[in-house]
């Protein structure tokens, strides 16, 4: 069998499949025509293979193309298994970019071999060749499976809901040339009656995942939740759980957020609020511990990513021969495949909490028996823990990338290799959220709570970026420049200030060794400004990242006349500067550093401790502020950009955002 197609067109290609965007609106056409184009071009080539390449080549590829195009699908499949729901709870780069290349790719694999099989189709009018055919023909249904994907994943981003009437007019074109190939392979035979079967059951995997992809589309979504608000009021006083089912896993939390989601999901639509569910949610929230409440909110955070990324709460209750013998064992691998996986996903479904809500409305005693049994079959990699998010905060330094930027030897040559863009990744590394400043958060939005009687009052502390703070503490006089003007300035201003305050008083005798809202403080300041420059979308709009380079550039210039030049004697070098110099005078008209205006705090800072202050009272009003600007930041991020984060690991912003929504402290309520 021949295969006419030109290698150097199929290259091209594939090229370009892979460099069409999932956000692009207007490719849709071309897309669609794209993928039925490659069936298409392989099978209309005037040039064959044979004047291009090798006899020995091609006679490989006649044996192997449509094998290896099988065997990597399925391994595709198998990656997007075991690796499409761990970007709920693992931040970074290379699983999301594992992830997108096994999403992008199985639907390119599925045309080429589509087009080739075609083409191969009838190729041979020998017994045996015709045999070979059939089997072929049987693996079509296989790759259909593959295409409508796993439970664990069927969007990568936002962008492929809404785009859901591609895959719908794909799966009409798919429909058409897979039932064309049948025709062609038709022998009255067992093999051909599976074929058909599998053929359906792949049409209706495919068609599953083009639903869910129109649920999670956004206007859907809204309408969906218009259409059934669920519940009026929730109740009071929400029923503990009987005591038979004490030991389910996160029972408490699970019931509670169950409650709670179908009202707050709202917060992801334009929708508002109902001051009804508002209130029942805030006397509950007043009422419990930090660490319940943020369990519930992981637990609804969740749920959202199960309803835009993945298909929730869906199970599937499931010779002699003349062929090859290669072809047999590849047919036998594609159905264990088939069979794992869809085992391996029923352990999940089993495994999650959408399941686990289920198993605690029935009225059964084995319900238990059944959750605890689930729970002990998890291995260590293959069934990880039902982790909701990655529980971590990236941070980032601005003195540190300073000291990083030095001029050092060859530095021209380290550009050229994009060694200062890997120090500038460098500079940001993750830490565990830690209870204290879970413990922090939740405090402050329990007290704040008390202070929003109605919307209006709401909607001030939703503004609040530090004042209400400053004037508790009586320095709002003293302070109030500082939080003033741009929110970008104010968190630069405040994240150099603190960092210089922090190192200042880990070299104090006098200082405690171990202060919460110190290192606290310190956390939220380096996070804030992770959120700046890597996460610019989630706050509200600014030049943060000009002024964040123009203050590097202040600082590297000035730590270049430092002797010793380590992070402390660079930092007590700063705390030295003359903040009576005007702005202007001493940064120039075209520089946005704020180096002189965060030494300026960090002096009156100090000041306050030495004057009326302890240290641990600055530090309690430092941490305070910052949990301030982490509520606004909250609060003014756009839904989409939150739920965009919930398939990179999850942001602290976020769960803090969701629990502002809990407690009342939140701009999006219905005002009848």
């Amino acid at each position: 069998m021949a295969l006419d197609f030109k290698i150097s067109q199929l290259g091209t290609m594939i090229l370009e499949e892979t460099a069409i965007g999932h956000s692009n609106t207007c490719a849709l056409s071309n897309k669609i025509l794209f993928n039925s184009g490659i069936s298409c071009m392989i099978i209309m080539n005037r040039r064959t293979v044979q004047e291009i390449l090798p006899v020995i080549v091609v006679r490989f590829l006649n044996e192997w193309l449509l094998r290896g195009l099988v065997l990597v699908s399925l391994l595709l499949q198998i990656e997007l298994v075991l690796l499409g729901n761990r970007r709920k709870y693992t931040p970074g780069n290379l699983l999301r970019f594992i992830i997108w290349l096994a999403y992008t790719t199985k639907d390119l694999v599925f045309h080429i071999f589509i087009g080739v099989l075609f083409k191969c189709l009838g190729a041979g009018n020998d017994y045996s060749s015709q045999q070979n055919d059939m089997i072929r023909a049987f693996w079509l249904p296989f790759l259909l499976h593959h295409l409508g994907g796993p439970d664990t994943i069927t969007a990568y981003s936002l962008a492929d809901d809404e785009l859901w009437i591609r895959p719908f007019i794909h799966l009409l074109l798919m429909f058409l040339w897979a039932l064309s190939i049948f025709l062609r392979s038709w022998k009255r035979t067992l093999l051909n009656i599976l074929t058909y079967s599998m053929f359906v059951t792949g049409l209706i995997k495919y068609g599953e995942k083009t639903l869910f992809l129109k649920s999670g589309s956004m206007d859907h979504f809204r309408d969906s939740i218009i259409r059934h608000p669920g519940p009026e009021v929730i109740d009071d006083c929400i029923p503990s759980p009987d005591p038979s089912k004490q030991s389910i896993p996160d029972s408490v939390p699970l019931q509670k957020a169950n409650k709670f989601f179908p009202k707050f999901k709202r917060l992801f639509t334009d929708l508002v609020l109902e001051p009804t569910a508002l209130e029942q949610s805030k006397s509950y929230f007043k009422n419990i511990s930090e660490r319940e409440a943020f369990q519930v909110i992981e637990i609804e955070l969740g749920f959202m990513y199960d309803i835009f990324y993945t298909k929730p709460m869906k199970a599937y209750d499931k010779s002699d021969h003349e062929y090859s013998t290669t072809d047999v064992i590849i047919t036998w691998l594609l159905l264990a495949g088939a069979i794992v996986l869809e085992i391996y996903s029923i352990i999940l479904l089993c495994s999650s909490d959408w399941t686990t809500i289920w198993l605690n409305k029935q009225k059964r005693t084995r319900v238990t028996l059944i959750c605890e049994a689930i729970a002990s079959c998890r291995l260590p990699y293959l069934f990880p823990a039902n982790k909701r998010w990655s529980d971590s905060m990236a941070r980032y330094s601005l003195i540190s990338y300073s000291l990083k930027k030095l001029p050092i030897k060859f530095s021209e040559v380290w550009k050229f290799f994009r060694i200062s863009q890997m120090l500038k990744e460098c500079s940001s590394k993750n830490s565990d959220v830690p209870k204290y400043l879970k413990i922090l958060i939740f405090e402050q939005l329990q007290k704040k709570s008390k202070h929003t009687p109605g919307i209006k009052e709401a909607k001030e502390l939703c503004a609040d970026r530090g004042k209400r703070t400053l004037e508790e503490m009586k320095c709002f006089s003293t302070l109030h420049w500082s939080i003033e003007g741009e929110f970008d300035k104010c968190i630069l201003v405040w994240h150099l200030a603190t960092d210089l305050c922090y190192d200042t008083d880990l070299n104090k005798k006098s200082s405690p060794a171990k202060n919460s809202n110190r290192e606290a403080s310190k956390l939220l300041s380096d996070y804030m400004v992770y959120l700046l420059l890597k996460r610019p979308l989630m706050l509200p709009p600014g030049i943060g990242q000009i002024r964040f380079r123009d203050s590097c550039a202040k600082a590297t210039k000035i730590f270049q006349t430092v002797k010793d030049r380590n992070i402390q004697s660079c930092k007590r070098f700063l705390l030295q500067a003359n903040t009576e110099i005007p702005p202007l005078k001493a940064k120039g008209d075209g520089s946005k550093s704020v180096l002189l205006d965060a030494c300026r705090l960090a002096k009156s800072l100090q000041s306050l401790e030495s004057e009326k202050w302890n240290n641990e009272k600055k530090w309690e009003m430092m941490s305070h502020v910052w949990v301030e600007m982490l509520c606004y930041a909250a609060c003014h991020c756009p839904r989409n950009e939150h739920a965009k984060e919930l398939t990179q690991g999850g942001e602290l912003l976020t769960h803090v955002w969701l629990l502002m929504a809990h407690f009342g402290i939140t701009e999006h309520v219905c005002q009848d």
